[in-house]
């Protein structure tokens, strides 16, 4: 799949598979929300105007009010591929959050996930 593909993706089409992901291995909705705030800056209720708006991941990206500081110590692989080796930065952060999801999902401390 071509990046452009990707980036004109709905958030809102991808938001579910994070949450099912994640609620398959007895995490919650608010534990995904957690993760996604702290990566991007969003709080509950700008995250969820994003989901209910409809925008695509671009945007989603565009408009987050800050990527978080220790977001580059986000490290490993993502579907066979360092993320630090990403050289676009968008993409790069798309697969920091799918990083983040997968985290929770594999039953990591949320203090590890958050980089604390």
């Amino acid at each position: 799949m071509d990046n452009a593909r990707v980036f004109k993706m709905p958030f809102a089409s991808v938001y579910p598979h994070y949450l099912t992901k994640a609620l398959k291995k007895g995490r919650t909705a608010s534990e995904v929300d957690e993760v996604i705030c702290w990566l991007t800056g969003y709080t509950a209720r700008t995250l969820a105007k994003q989901i209910e708006q409809k925008v695509d991941l671009a945007t989603f990206f565009q408009q987050a009010p800050a990527l978080h500081a220790n977001a580059n110590k986000i490290t490993g692989t993502i579907c066979g591929v360092r993320i630090e080796a990403i050289d676009d930065p968008l993409m790069q952060k798309i697969r920091y959050m799918d990083k983040l999801v997968d985290e929770l999902a594999k039953g990591r401390l949320m203090a590890k996930i958050l980089r604390a």
